[in-house]
């Protein structure tokens, strides 16, 4: 039919052709435009410290995180070690929902702009949750204690060996499991809060142990600062050295590079 038509009209129905897909493009463009603006991610200021919230990793004890959270009160942080839910066995989805909350009501206690965020173990994994999920630009600094962000292989052997004693947080710590998998495929560390990842070279928990590592974040081990350390995964929260290094990397500014020649001082 179009081959039928006179030059002058194949003219004219091609230009109101592109004309057509021209407005198209732009109404899509109106349309996705702002959604992207409003969606793009902003750096958050590393100037002013705000309130600090731990989350406790599998099984949920707050009392593993309490001392340090007191050592973080002691030296004029206001830190509140978060419950999360099913005693930390439950789905973690769940569990960065509850800290989102906690979040929210610290900033509006405190009137800070911002908070810290300390993950242990599991909690790191919910800490990441929580910031892709919209939580990244309300946060400074989160820092991860020996956190299983590629998953550890003793999640991999009570999965296979022991399913009905591997709850739905067990699963997702698996190695191969969808939600890390879905965690990991983008960006491990996202633009709004700086990241720091701390771990040490001996865990028997996270294994293997530099599955701590994460892409994007300042990544360190407790033996890059204290090379005879021996802090195991249990100890990370209460070893005066690992609290040392916590509360050095949640100081105002940037992240620190630490090492060797620091590691007397941060272990008295």
């Amino acid at each position: 039919m179009f081959a039928s038509l006179s030059p002058a009209r194949r003219r004219l129905v091609l230009g109101l052709l592109a004309a057509v897909v021209v407005a198209a493009l732009a109404l899509t463009a109106a349309l996705l435009v702002p959604r992207l603006t409003a969606q793009d991610p902003v750096e958050v200021s590393q100037s002013e410290p705000g309130p600090v919230l731990l989350v406790p990793g599998y099984g949920g004890s707050t009392g593993s995180l309490q001392t340090l959270a007191d050592r973080l009160d002691a030296v004029g942080r206001d830190a509140t070690v978060v419950e999360v839910p099913n005693g930390g066995t439950g789905d973690m989805t769940a569990a960065a929902a509850v800290l989102g909350t906690a979040v929210d009501d610290a900033l509006a206690r405190t009137g800070a702009t911002s908070v810290d965020v300390v993950g242990y173990s599991a909690g790191g994994v919910i800490a990441r949750l929580w910031a892709v999920d919209g939580g990244a630009g309300q946060a400074r600094r989160i820092l991860t204690l020996g956190s299983p962000h590629h998953g550890t292989t003793v999640a991999d052997l009570g999965s296979e060996l022991a399913p009905d004693q591997c709850p739905v947080g067990c699963q997702q710590l698996t190695t191969d499991s969808d939600l890390l998998r879905e965690l990991n495929a983008g960006d491990e560390t996202p633009t709004g809060p700086t990241w720091v990842s701390i771990w040490t070279t001996v865990d028997q928990t996270v294994t293997p142990p530099d599955s701590a590592e994460l892409d994007g974040a300042l990544n360190l081990t407790v033996q890059s600062v204290c090379a005879d350390s021996t802090v195991e995964h249990g100890q990370l929260p209460s070893d005066p050295l690992v609290q040392g290094i916590v509360l050095a990397e949640l100081a105002g500014g940037q992240p620190v590079t630490l090492g060797p020649a620091d590691c007397g001082r941060l272990s008295g």
